[in-house]
């Protein structure tokens, strides 16, 4: 594991990580970069309790493809779920959140990889969206998102509402591209102006763009090379 190679891309260098031996890179060497590669790799290169919020959206496992045929990597396989959440838990801080958007088709696998990693639900966030993705069974209107804890942190000075609004991106970066002004509420609650924000499935870099923003520091890893092209451009 911790022979593996990952390029990191910043605004102004792109390099690769020696191979390390038996300790993790520190984490400040990672700060306000999106990293070129696999988080099963990336993450144990990264402190214990080094990072204060986690806000992603991995794979729903859902082998989705969208209209324009764009697939999402390792959308068919569950093997990376329960590991990766496990890193997430480690290098999170003590009595902070994490909020996992999800695929509800699969809601069991993730519970299963978020309680074996040792996180707790405290919530559920939705984004009810004009427009339905998918027409079924139902329409489907809505995105979804648990608010995950390790440990048992404070209430939030301020509360904000479980139904958020949604701004739709028209997926023009990504086959499932999260809104910008849509997560910000989200970041704004539970960090604090120098928090670290990581998002291990950074895809075209949302998350990332809302912390700086907002005046976060953020880390990004992300497997597909062109989507880190794109966040690096976008940030």
């Amino acid at each position: 594991m911790y022979e593996s190679k990952a390029t990191v891309v910043s605004n102004n260098h792109n390099h690769t990580l020696e191979p390390l031996a038996l300790v993790p890179t520190p984490y400040p060497n990672f700060i306000n970069q999106i990293v070129n590669g696999d988080c099963l790799t990336v993450l144990p290169q990264l402190a214990a309790r080094s990072v204060d919020f986690v806000l992603t959206d991995p794979p729903y496992l859902a082998h989705y493809r969208d209209r324009s045929d764009r697939k999402v990597i390792n959308d068919d396989r569950a093997g990376w779920l329960t590991p990766a959440f496990a890193e997430i838990y480690r290098v999170l801080k003590p009595d902070r959140f994490c909020v996992s958007f999800y695929g509800w088709s699969q809601v069991d696998k993730c519970f299963a990889a978020w309680r074996a990693a040792g996180f707790r639900a405290v919530g559920h966030l939705v984004w009810p969206k004009r427009y339905a993705s998918a027409w079924r069974f139902l329409g489907y209107c809505h995105e979804q998102a648990y608010l995950l804890v390790k440990g048992n942190p404070p209430l939030p000075t301020a509360t904000i509402r479980d139904v958020l609004e949604w701004r739709y991106t028209g997926n023009r970066l990504h086959p499932t591209q999260k809104p910008v002004p849509s997560l910000k509420p989200v970041i704004e609650a539970f960090t604090e102006r120098g928090d670290i924000v990581l998002d291990p499935f950074a895809g075209s870099g949302s998350t990332l763009l809302a912390a700086k923003i907002l005046g976060r520091r953020y880390i990004g890893i992300e497997l597909d090379a062109e989507y880190v092209k794109t966040a690096k451009r976008r940030l």
